[in-house]
């Protein structure tokens, strides 16, 4: 009966042991993860990253050269950085990665059936280019909240605008503003006009179905829309007082939509 009793009890602690060493591995391989995480967003804040998950995909999957070239931000047309926050994120400034106004528009628009609207900042869409890949899924979403934490909390939002419009998709096998300036206007992007840049961010997102050199009605149209949202905008400054001002006039507006 002792024997009996003996051999359950050696199962039993067994059992526990081997939980609590998977226990221990997942506990330890998460760590490696989160410093690995860390540790490469750290980098890129001043190392350019040399390629993305969304490129490496695009190159297996469609066959589809990698065509990119880095230039940094003193060599990418202002006009084309305005074009970017008008058409992408006119807050971008002013929040801290995550714009909650149109975020609580998007959720209103989907609870009354109308069409979904956008809410992804460049903060969130700069992580997802960066570190993810593109199919949607809760999982790729919790993560991009994460990294999108990760590159608010260690990089300026200068460089967040930097590295956006260097790695993002706008064309087919065509990634960041210079590769996207030389192809479509045979011009560094330096020299895109207002009008090329709206045109480029007009594209947006779904840059592989549409031709900026070649504008359809709606492009024209909608890239006729961001050089006027430019306008009300003004001139993009990433100094600290510009972006503090930024932050400022955006918790405003927080306070002002609590209130209705």
């Amino acid at each position: 009966m002792r024997d009996k009793f003996a051999k359950k009890s050696k199962k039993k602690k067994n059992k526990q042991s081997f939980w609590k060493k998977i226990g221990k591995w997942t506990g330890r391989f998460i760590l490696i993860l989160f410093l690995l995480s860390v540790a490469v967003t750290l980098l890129y804040r001043w190392v350019n990253p040399p390629i993305t998950p969304l490129m490496l995909i695009r190159k297996t999957s469609d066959h589809v050269p990698i065509n990119k070239e880095w230039v940094d931000m003193e060599h990418i047309s202002s006009s084309l950085i305005a074009s970017a926050i008008a058409a992408e994120d006119n807050r971008f400034l002013g929040h801290r990665g995550f714009d909650m106004g149109a975020i609580e528009k998007a959720m209103d628009e989907r609870k009354s059936g109308k069409r979904k609207r956008g809410a992804s900042t460049i903060s969130q869409q700069t992580a997802k280019n960066v570190f993810l890949w593109q199919k949607q899924s809760w999982f790729r979403k919790g993560l991009e909240v994460y990294f999108t934490v990760l590159i608010e909390a260690f990089w300026s939002k200068e460089r967040i605008m930097e590295v956006y419009l260097n790695v993002i998709e706008m064309g087919n096998g065509i990634y960041g503003c210079e590769a996207a300036a030389q192809t479509y206007f045979k011009k560094s992007a330096k020299k895109l006009t207002p009008r090329e840049s709206a045109l480029i961010t007009a594209c947006y997102p779904n840059p592989r179905k549409w031709n900026p050199a070649k504008p359809t009605p709606y492009l024209e149209s909608r890239a006729t829309k961001i050089i006027a949202l430019t306008k009300k905008i003004g001139k993009i400054s990433f100094d600290k007082e510009s972006i503090q001002k930024a932050q400022q006039r955006y918790k405003k507006s927080r306070e002002k939509a609590k209130e209705k």
